[in-house]
C-alpha cells in the first residue's frame, strides 16, 4: 500500500512557496506576483481539509482570497504587457494599434501597482503566513493533547479521504460548467469551465501528493484545457481593451481608428480558433470528470467509516 502523505507537510511547503514568492513583488517583480497568486490559491485548496476549526479556516481563507484577488488585479495586466510584447512580433497583428494599447494598460499597470503596495506588502503576507503556521501548530498541539497519533488509521487516512471528496466535488463544478457553456462562445461561461477545470486540477495535485505519486495524465490534460482557455480569456481582456481605446479615441483619428479595429478582427480571430480547439477537447474534459464523480459513494463510504472510528 502506497504510504500516505501527513496532511500538514504539503501545506507547509506551500506556506513557504508562498512567503519565498511574496519578497520580490514589491520591486515590481511580475513571476513574482504570479507565483505568490498561484500559492495563495494552492493554500486555499488545502485549508478546508487540514481538519482545523471552521471559525479559524473560514477566516484564515478569506484573508487568503482577498490576497488573491489583490495579486489577481496585476497579474491580469502583466500578463496583457507580455501579450502585447509577443503579438507585436505577429505582422497580423496591427503594431500600431497594440502601442496605443500598450500605452493605456502601462498607465494603468502603474497605478495598480501602487495600490497593490499599499494594500499588500510583503510584511502583511509575511504576517498571515505566520497566523497560517500558528494555526497549524496549535491543531497539532491540541491533536497530541486530545492523545491522537500519526500512526492510527483515522489521523493518517482521514485527510486524503477528505481530499478525495474535494476532488469530487470539483469534478462535479467541472460537469456543471461544460454543460451550462455549451457549445456557444459565450465568455462568461468558458470562464467559468476554466475556474472549474483549474480547481479540479490543484485539488487532483493535492490528492496525488497526499499519497506520494507523480502526476497523472489526467492532470496534464486539465493542465493543457486551462492554459488554453486561460489564454482565450487573455485575448478577450485584450480585445476589451482595444474596443475601449477605440471608443474613447478623442478627436477620433481615422487612421488610428481603423488600426484598432483591425486589432481587433484579428484578435477576434484568434479567439474563435482558440474555441474551435476548446470545443475538440471538450469531450476528454468531461470525460475525466465524470469519471471522477463516480467516486462520490466511495469517499462517502470512507467518510463515515472515518466518523464511526471517531465515534
Amino acid at each position: 500500500m502506497t504510504k500516505t502523505a501527513g496532511p500538514f507537510d504539503p501545506f507547509r511547503k506551500q506556506l513557504g512557496a508562498f512567503t519565498r514568492g511574496a519578497k520580490p513583488i514589491d520591486d515590481g517583480d511580475a513571476e513574482a506576483v504570479h507565483r505568490t497568486r498561484v500559492a495563495s490559491r494552492r493554500l486555499r485548496e488545502m485549508l478546508p481539509v487540514l481538519g482545523l476549526d471552521s471559525a479559524a479556516t473560514l477566516k484564515l481563507g478569506r484573508r487568503l482570497k482577498k490576497v488573491t484577488n489583490r495579486l489577481g488585479e496585476v497579474r491580469e495586466l502583466d500578463v496583457l504587457t507580455l501579450m502585447i510584447q509577443e503579438l507585436s512580433d505577429d505582422p497580423r497583428h496591427s503594431s500600431t494599434a497594440l502601442k496605443q494599447v500598450g500605452t493605456a494598460v502601462q498607465r494603468d499597470r502603474a497605478r495598480v501597482r501602487t495600490r497593490l503596495a499599499a494594500r499588500v506588502p510583503f510584511e502583511k503576507i509575511r504576517r498571515l503566513a505566520r497566523h497560517l503556521r500558528r494555526a497549524v501548530r496549535q491543531h497539532e498541539t491540541d491533536g497530541e493533547r486530545s492523545g491522537l497519533q500519526r500512526s492510527t488509521p483515522g489521523s493518517s487516512h482521514a485527510w486524503v479521504w477528505a481530499v478525495d471528496a474535494r476532488v469530487t466535488r470539483r469534478a462535479m463544478g467541472v460537469c456543471s460548467a461544460i454543460e451550462t457553456a455549451g457549445s456557444l462562445y459565450v465568455l462568461e461561461r468558458l470562464h467559468d469551465v476554466r475556474i472549474a477545470v483549474k480547481k479540479l486540477r490543484y485539488a487532483m495535485e493535492l490528492a496525488a501528493e497526499a499519497r506520494r505519486q507523480r502526476g497523472s495524465r489526467d492532470i496534464a490534460a486539465l493542465k493543457a484545457a486551462q492554459d488554453l482557455l486561460g489564454r482565450l480569456h487573455d485575448l478577450e481582456v485584450l480585445n476589451g481593451r482595444a474596443r475601449q481605446e477605440q471608443a474613447s479615441l478623442a478627436p477620433p483619428t481615422l487612421a488610428v481608428w481603423r488600426e484598432l479595429d483591425s486589432l481587433i478582427r484579428t484578435l477576434g480571430d484568434d479567439c474563435r480558433a482558440l474555441h474551435a480547439r476548446y470545443m475538440h477537447q471538450r469531450a476528454k474534459l468531461a470525460e475525466i470528470a465524470e469519471r471522477l464523480c463516480e467516486t462520490r459513494e466511495h469517499a462517502r463510504v470512507n467518510r463515515r467509516a472515518v466518523g464511526a472510528d471517531a465515534g
